[in-house]
């Protein structure tokens, strides 16, 4: 039964593919292939399969390459949206900046100004006092006066009865001379105690202006720290934000660059405002809690250089592989692949450990950056950099290329923290969301 089948079979592909015969043919003798029909119908069957498999390669490939180029144009077209919002957000920062540091100067004449007012009101109301104090000792003292020139009429009108007239007119002439001289006396320092008065009003009333004046200052200087108060949340969040996401712990972060630059000048110095011995001033105390955040903003941009946030091929690249296991072995980083000859950039500030061949590797560069963090470029087609060399990110330290232990010209690039491998596209990721 089964040879019967097999027999049709054959008879079949007989029609359509008849048994053919490839002749060899020498100066001495002649011989021949025979090429049965089930010979020819594998053929025709593994030809198909590779050209099929030729064109889906061809497809997927041109996929992923339109696909990456796409992802990595986003990509810049999102930093640069980024930078232009930092760039606008640290120019609006810089101008509330100067408007509150010129609300703080007027705020600080106006105070001079009151104080002025208050001493010169005082001055006013100390010689107020003297002059009633003046007054009253006129007005006594004229009382005296005028008893004694009733006395004198009295003697007077005594003596004419006695002695004559000569002797009361003269008494009567000097005490005339008394009265009018006191009673002149007593009309200026009257008309000085009008004038003082007249000047405590009108620095009552300037006291008052300036009282506004103030208030008003207050409610602008107010506005102006809310929105710097804004601007400085919104600075800080995606950047702390960025760190936490890359497993940093940003306080750790911060303090191990301030110990870095902790030399003569310092962080930005306190703001003190003048409160005559009162409490504090909150004025004070929210400024000083802006330029606290200006100080983090600082410090975080100088440890966002020295930790690998970015990304170490700028050019056009395909991802071939990520972070993981991979046949059953850890793969310890990501590979972007791209035509040999492609810029390698440092992806964070560092010293440069480790240049040359290193087995599966290729040509390996280490550097080693701050926080304990090392990175790894690999299979490079040349090095631009040597041991002990300083480099920055985004400087370009190598080549892409196909040494080592590689399928096709590709980077293999590692980040390891204490030693142990991280996934890079962890730090790459959180740099994008900022940078």
């Amino acid at each position: 039964m089964r040879s019967r089948l097999t027999q049709r079979i054959h008879a079949k592909l007989e029609k359509h593919l008849p048994e053919k015969r490839l002749f060899l043919r020498s100066d001495t003798e002649t011989r021949f292939i025979r090429l049965k029909s089930e010979t020819q119908l594998v053929a025709w069957i593994g030809s198909i399969a590779v050209v099929a498999w030729t064109i889906i390669a061809t497809a997927i490939l041109l996929m992923d390459s339109i696909g990456a180029g796409n992802f990595r144009a986003q990509a810049q077209r999102d930093q640069m949206i980024y930078e232009q919002r930092l760039n606008a957000l640290s120019a609006e920062r810089d101008a509330r900046a100067a408007e509150a540091v010129a609300a703080q100067e007027r705020f600080s004449s106006a105070l001079a100004q009151i104080s002025i007012m208050q001493s010169e009101l005082l001055n006013t109301e100390d010689q107020r006092r003297e002059l009633e104090t003046g007054l009253d000792v006129v007005q006594e003292t004229l009382r005296d006066v005028m008893h004694e020139r009733e006395a004198a009429e009295d003697q007077i009108a005594a003596l004419s009865a006695t002695d004559g007239g000569q002797t009361a007119e003269a008494i009567s002439e000097e005490a005339g001379g008394t009265v009018d001289l006191l009673a002149s006396a007593l009309a200026q320092t009257a008309a000085e105690r009008d004038q003082i008065a007249e000047d405590a009003r009108f620095a009552l009333d300037h006291a008052a202006e300036t009282e506004l004046e103030l208030r008003l200052l207050q409610e602008k200087n107010d506005e102006i720290f809310r929105q710097l108060e804004e601007a400085m949340l919104v600075s800080v969040e995606p950047l702390d934000k960025m760190f936490r996401n890359a497993g940093l712990n940003p306080e750790s972060l911060l303090s191990a660059v301030r110990r870095g630059y902790s030399g003569s000048g310092g962080p930005l110095a306190p703001i003190a405002f003048s409160t005559k011995g009162g409490g504090p001033d909150p004025d004070a105390g929210r400024a000083n809690a802006i330029l606290d955040r200006m100080d983090r903003i600082n410090l975080y941009r100088i440890a966002a250089e020295r930790a690998p946030f970015d990304i170490p091929v700028k050019a056009n690249f395909r991802f071939t592989s990520g972070f993981g296991q991979r046949w059953g072995r850890l793969h310890a980083g990501t590979d972007f692949a791209g035509p040999i000859g492609t810029p390698i950039y440092a992806t964070a500030d560092g010293v440069v450990t480790s240049a040359g061949w290193s087995s599966g590797y290729g040509r390996l560069i280490k550097i080693q950056h701050e926080f304990g963090i090392e990175t790894r470029y690999a299979h490079l087609n040349s090095m631009r950099v040597s041991v002990g060399q300083r480099v920055s990110r985004g400087q370009r330290i190598g080549d892409m290329g196909n040494s080592g232990r590689s399928t096709g010209p590709h980077l293999h690039y590692e980040v390891r923290v204490g030693g142990t491998p991280v996934n890079p596209m962890t730090y790459i990721r959180a740099g994008q969301d900022v940078f």
